[in-house]
Formats: structure tokens, C-alpha cells, sequence
């Protein structure tokens, strides 16, 4: 007859691959995180049955042939940051009207000139699509 093996099971689970595998999966999130926060912080109009109500808040218009304006008066955009100092833009809303000819480039350059001039918030006007017809 055979003496019992002294080999036994082991009831023991060792953690340690678990917890390196844990870490490096840690640290590709950690990486990876700030690069998937893209893009500016606005605020978008809503999509709404009557529209927005910009009589509360200052308009800066971007004309077609790359005017600005801020409410009423056209500015230089060397004195976009005191045009808006002046108009108090800080202190309110601020809609950002765009005509479709103006190149992306410069909206972005002042929607960023509008946020180190103290712009908190900051709303983009557009038209509705004409209704379709059926």
C-alpha cells in the first residue's frame, strides 16, 4: 500500500499578478483620461419651441467680411477684450453671432479671446433648417 503524498492542495489564491495587471490598467486610464476631455466649454442653445431670448444678454456679431461687432458698436479685433470690458460681458450672457462665409478660425480665436476677458457664459446663435417639405 501507498503512505499518503505529502502534497496537499493549496487553498491559498496569491494576488499578486492581479494587483500588478489592477495598476497598469490604473495607469493607461490615468494617461488616457485628460486626452478624451476635447474641445471648448459653451453652452449651447437649446433646442426649444420658442427660441432663445437674447434681449438679456450681449451679442457679439462676426460679419461676412470679418467685421466685429459687440452689441451695436463695430470694434477693432485689436480692442475685442476692452469692447467687451466695456459692454460688462463678464457680468452677463453672451451670444456669439456668426455669418457662415466667416472661416472657423477666426470664431475660435474670439470665442478664446472671450474666455480671458472673463466670458462665463457663452451661447451660439444659429437658424433653424427650413421646415422640410412633404
Amino acid at each position: 500500500m501507498r503512505a499518503a503524498s505529502p502534497r496537499r492542495p493549496m487553498a491559498e489564491i496569491n494576488v499578486t499578478p492581479l494587483v500588478d495587471v489592477v495598476l497598469v490598467l490604473l495607469i493607461i486610464f490615468m494617461v488616457t483620461a485628460p486626452f478624451l476631455q476635447g474641445g471648448l466649454e459653451i453652452d449651447l442653445p437649446k433646442v426649444a419651441t420658442r427660441g432663445l431670448d437674447v434681449r438679456e444678454g450681449l451679442i457679439v456679431s462676426i460679419r461676412g467680411d470679418r467685421t466685429v461687432a459687440v452689441g451695436e458698436a463695430v470694434v477693432a479685433v485689436a480692442r475685442f477684450e476692452d469692447a467687451l470690458a466695456k459692454a460688462g460681458a463678464s457680468r452677463r450672457p453672451v451670444f456669439l453671432k456668426a455669418d457662415r462665409n466667416v472661416p472657423y478660425g477666426l470664431v475660435v480665436e474670439l470665442i478664446a479671446r472671450m474666455r480671458r476677458a472673463g466670458v462665463a457664459s457663452l451661447g451660439i446663435v444659429t437658424e433653424p433648417p427650413p421646415p422640410e417639405k412633404g
